[in-house]
């Protein structure tokens, strides 16, 4: 199992930037994983108004593959008070459609987020060049 230590960006000072909606997402986190070699599965912490409180690195994986357990994707959102959070991961081969693992460990991390009271609004897929799929808006949330 490879975890990448965890890095994160905080908006301190400025007015944050709002989340309403997944191109916000793609567009917040296309210049970090546009051109990664690697999978990344990020972690977009938000107030209850959903402004950005932060942007954390779970882990980087392979080139097709990451390992994300629910542990490592809560304990910032709770560090940081988050009410809410938005998973992203990128997929370096381009294709944003969601593989058999995406799907089961965003249902995974869903039901924690019940259990623990940070809802996780989205799930984002990106692939570069703009292109990205949004769970929510495919139906794939449950």
């Amino acid at each position: 199992m490879y975890v990448a230590e965890l890095r994160t960006r905080r908006y301190r000072g400025k007015q944050p930037p709002a989340v309403t909606r997944p191109e916000d997402v793609a567009k917040l986190l296309a210049r970090s994983l546009n051109d990664a070699k690697r999978e990344h599965f990020m972690a977009v912490l938000l107030t209850s108004r959903h402004a950005v409180l932060g942007i954390e690195t779970i882990s980087v994986g392979s080139l097709n593959a990451s390992i994300v357990h629910p542990r490592e994707v809560f304990r910032p959102a709770i560090l940081a008070g988050a009410a809410a959070i938005i998973l992203a991961h990128n997929h370096p081969s381009g294709d944003v459609s969601p593989s058999d693992d995406d799907v089961e460990i965003t249902v995974r991390l869903l039901d924690t987020g019940k259990v623990i009271g940070i809802e996780v609004l989205d799930h984002v897929i990106l692939g570069g060049n703009g292109r990205f799929l949004s769970f929510r808006e495919k139906g794939l949330l449950v």
